[in-house]
């Protein structure tokens, strides 16, 4: 099919499909709109599964090209689409693993699975997973638990496990962020995030997962909107250096390179962002605010010779032959009850013992145990959690009250977009200091971020159970009645003593 310079264009670009919305006549118009024009693909946020079907199986009937349906699943497709499953997230999953264990590893294996056949029977065919980030940093806000460990040996293991289980079902796997999002302190949806770190350091440790998946044949990676002055003065995205020189040519990778999304406040201080991506080596624009605007934008800048179209050329031929592998895509039928039965068991054996007496240890006597809790109930749904304790106390409502001798404290971190923090705050972190100097035992419970647990090493009984959703704390309730064993193994450095 000979193409216009138009619909290249529109070619590289992925835009945003509010999956809550596909039911407005309106907001269909406008993106059918953009399938007219020969839109690339879109990224589903939201929606109810059989309404998304629906829609997809619209909009790829509606396309004279096949679309890239993407989406963020690392935690299953139900991070996204309701009535989809949710999984635990790749740090729990890690910890869920021993990878010396056949039954372990089967296990790790069926949830990959699971995840790429719900994707497939919803219409997605571009998972954005896995995340290949190395999460050294901890304070990193936006990876954390999305990373599978702080160790780049055991990313690339679990990593490469992931990319080849996808890609024989026949969707596009993705790794993401390079050059390495997991030391960073900053969340790159609201700045600019900077790796100050030497580029032999960069590839002895965040390169590595990466460099392994390229010879695995990732089909596709996102470039970080972060920036390293050891590679280029220009942040990741927008740097031929990074993208044409390391990725390509010194890596060898030969498929695809889209940007992370556009509507990220990390790029927010430069002009004309597409065409830099373009112009730096990549293929696609993620998710920008307006794709008219985007193709505009292009158009002129191969106008004024700023992109020869020969870029485009090349980039389109990379699109297209990575669209036509959609036609082997492998349906099968999909057992959802029993995904949410896998999820469980992933959850339980996640759960980590790590600081406290070997083997079983059931708490009883409920009524002579406090419990308190430091969440955003507007955030988190802890009900599964208060349904344990007769009073359990949020830490921001605690006036000093008298507590029993033992004490479980937990602590729910939540790591997504724009939150800035993936931690508890300094009056919280001192008041539960205080809480467990005055009691005569205490339990502290990470429901998210296990890197909160290192501020209270002076606690008798540390766990991390890396999710806070309902799922996860039932799954650390069955190991504090005794009913399940600790099964899980830290994945990341704490040093608590």
């Amino acid at each position: 099919m000979k193409l216009t310079l138009k619909q290249k264009l529109y070619q590289l670009v992925i835009s945003r499909v509010d999956g809550c919305s596909i039911s407005s006549d309106e907001y269909r118009k406008e993106l059918f709109s953009l399938i007219h024009n020969g839109i690339g693909g879109f990224i589903v946020f939201g929606g109810r599964k059989n309404e998304v079907k629906e829609f997809i199986n619209n909009t790829q009937s509606a396309s004279n090209i096949p679309l890239f349906i993407a989406s963020d699943i690392e935690k299953g497709v139900g991070q996204q689409v309701e009535g989809a499953t949710s999984f635990p997230c790749q740090m729990a999953l890690t910890a869920a693993t021993d990878y010396e264990n056949p039954d372990d590893l089967k296990a790790f294996d069926s949830a990959l699975e699971a995840v790429a056949d719900e994707a497939i029977d919803i219409g997605l065919n571009m998972p954005f997973i896995p995340v290949l980030d190395v999460n050294i940093n901890h304070e990193n806000p936006i990876i954390c638990t999305r990373a599978f460990s702080d160790n780049p040996e055991t990313v690339s293991r679990f990593g490469l496990r992931s990319i080849r289980i996808l890609e024989k079902k026949g969707l596009l796997s993705c790794a993401k962020h390079f050059p390495g999002h997991g030391d960073t302190s900053i969340d790159s949806h609201i700045a600019l995030p900077v790796i100050s770190k030497s580029r032999e350091s960069l590839m002895n440790t965040d390169i590595i997962p990466f460099r392994k998946a390229i010879d695995a044949h990732v089909s596709s990676i996102m470039m970080a909107h972060l920036s390293v002055p050891a590679l280029d003065d220009l942040p990741a995205s927008l740097s031929k250096r990074v993208i044409s020189d390391l990725l390509r040519d010194e890596l060898g990778y030969a498929g695809l390179v889209l940007t992370d999304a556009l509507t990220m406040d990390a790029l927010k201080d430069f002009n004309d962002v597409p065409t830099k991506c373009i112009q730096a080596g990549a293929d696609i624009i993620l998710h920008p605010s307006d794709p008219h605007a985007v193709v505009d934008e292009l158009k002129e800048a191969i106008k004024s010779g700023e992109i020869p179209e020969s870029t485009i050329d090349t980039a389109v031929e990379r699109i297209l032959k990575h669209k036509s592998r959609f036609k082997k895509i492998r349906h099968s039928a999909v057992n959802y009850a029993e995904h949410v039965r896998l999820s469980s068991l992933l959850s339980e054996k996640a759960v980590t013992l790590v600081k406290g007496p070997e083997g079983r240890f059931p708490v009883k006597n409920l009524q002579k145990i406090s419990l308190v809790y430091s969440a955003d109930e507007d955030k988190h749904d802890v009900s599964a959690l208060k349904d344990f304790a007769s009073t359990p106390i949020n830490i921001r409502d605690y006036q000093g009250d008298e507590l029993s001798r033992t004490v479980i404290v937990c602590l729910f971190t939540r790591i997504a977009a724009w939150e800035g923090s993936s931690g508890i705050n300094k009056r919280e972190l001192e008041i539960i200091q205080r809480i467990i100097g005055k009691s005569d035992t205490s339990i502290v419970i990470s429901f998210g971020s296990p890197y909160v647990l290192r501020h209270f090493s002076q606690s008798d009984i540390l766990i991390a159970a890396y999710d806070s959703d309902t799922r996860a704390q039932k799954a650390v309730l069955k190991s504090l009645t005794g009913e399940t064993a600790f099964q899980g193994s830290l994945p990341v450095s704490l040093n608590i003593t």
